[in-house]
């Protein structure tokens, strides 16, 4: 059984400046890891607690100092020299000693950090690739590549608000390897710059995930570009490319209302533009459709599009088992968007995963608006044998190791990528 050595910590910053943790991992007889943690801007409020320090006199209070001594001091003092059987043993001794539903006392950010980089170790101990290991820590026989679902627009929170949904993104439907997916978004994310440059007068400035973010007039100015800009790329909308939504409607939803607009919809005809949308446009999942305390309403979104499209929950769900059973009881959506961070170990969200997929639910293994160039959510993605993968565009180095690691393993393990879902 492997043994911890040793574990340290210290703040980095990521993708947006702003601070988060890297953790090493020292295993006895051999074995070290290295892993950094993500953090969102669009965050649900059920969401495992992100520990920050709150002194306004550094970073502005989004300081991870008392996370990093939280991993140095008591983490460190109570794992060190412990004899740990499997993953499931380390996280399961995070949690005790965390002692809170929502990781309140260590962070969120902290026990991630040393879940992550004990799979790392673990898994250069066995000399395994890391995706191996994530498989094998969930009994998976059968890893295969996800499909990438890749930023072109942006809007919401990630991108100034010019239009109230967070992200419209490509899914190359027809691709049938990751080089393939990779080499037609490209296509499409070039001519959606030259279509905007010509369009509006702007040149390619991007949003925190890397998607462009010219001033659309309206939300479906923003679909209609898209679909130009796919058919601009010689190829098809509906068959070789899709779209997908990220709507994040709980960013503009307040007093029982969904203001698209200055006026403002209910939740019975935010549905109706939702699926307005899906029937005009190709899209193949809609994230968010609606805000994540509206329990009364998803089952009717489902209801109206889940037949032909994802209703994939983030805000809803928050990769937390105990919501995910709610909605599965309340057929509340078809697929989980799955963000380790927002549980805080690699086995919390395996149970969510398993949750999901015992009730048939696509999965989207995503990245965050805050990321580092670490790609440890690519063999994830792999080992787990997640239907998608959501990283962000295909520009800016933290979202690029990503792509690339699925790249490095693709070409060296031959494994395939599924047919999209619902297509």
């Amino acid at each position: 059984m492997p043994r911890i050595k040793k574990l340290t910590a210290f703040e980095i910053l990521d993708s947006r400046g702003r601070p988060t943790i890297w953790a090493r991992c020292e295993l006895g007889g051999g074995g070290v890891g290295e892993a950094s943690v993500p953090s969102g801007a669009s965050t649900g409020r059920a969401e495992a607690l992100e520990l920050r320090d709150g002194d306004p006199r550094r970073y502005r209070g989004l300081g991870c100092l008392k996370a990093v001594r939280n991993i140095q001091e008591i983490i460190a003092d109570s794992l060190v020299g412990e004899e740990l059987a499997e993953q499931q043993a380390l996280d399961h001794a995070l949690i005790a000693l965390d002692g809170t539903p929502d990781k309140t006392r260590l962070g969120a950010n902290a026990t991630l950090a040393v879940s992550l980089s004990f799979a790392r170790a673990a898994a250069n101990a066995s000399q395994q690739c890391l995706f191996e290991y994530l498989a094998a820590a969930i009994q998976n026989d059968t890893p295969h590549l996800p499909r990438p679902t890749i930023n072109l627009f942006s809007g919401g929170k990630h991108a100034g608000g010019q239009v109230p949904i967070q992200d419209c993104l490509v899914v190359p439907v027809s691709a049938r390897t990751i080089d393939e997916a990779m080499a037609m978004t490209f296509e499409v994310y070039q001519s959606a710059a030259e279509l905007i440059a010509e369009k509006y007068g702007t040149r390619a400035l991007t949003a925190d995930e890397g998607g462009l973010a010219p001033p659309f007039p309206s939300v479906e100015a923003m679909f209609q570009d898209a679909v130009e800009a796919i058919r601009k790329a010689g190829l098809t909308p509906g068959e070789d490319v899709c779209i997908a939504l990220d709507i994040a409607s709980s960013q503009f939803f307040h007093n029982g209302r969904y203001f698209l607009d200055k006026e403002g919809i209910n939740a019975k005809e935010m549905i109706q533009v939702l699926t307005g949308w899906q029937e005009k446009y190709p899209i193949v999942s809609i994230e968010d459709g609606l805000a994540e305390e509206d329990w009364e309403h998803w089952p009717q979104l489902r209801s109206a599009i889940g037949e032909r499209c994802l209703v994939l929950g983030d805000d809803l769900l928050c990769t937390n088992p105990a919501r995910i059973r709610k909605a599965i009881e309340a057929r509340a959506a078809n697929a989980l968007l799955l963000k380790v961070n927002q549980i805080g170990t690699l086995t919390e969200a395996a149970e969510a995963f398993r949750l999901a997929r015992s009730d048939g639910w696509a999965v989207t293994v995503s990245a965050r608006s805050g990321e580092t160039e670490d790609n440890w959510l690519a063999d994830l993605a792999v080992g787990w044998s997640g239907d998608q993968i959501k990283v962000g565009s295909i520009t800016q180095s933290e979202r690029l190791a990503k792509y690339n690691r699925l790249l490095l393993i693709e070409r060296q393990s031959g494994l395939t990528m599924r047919p999209m879902t619902g297509v």
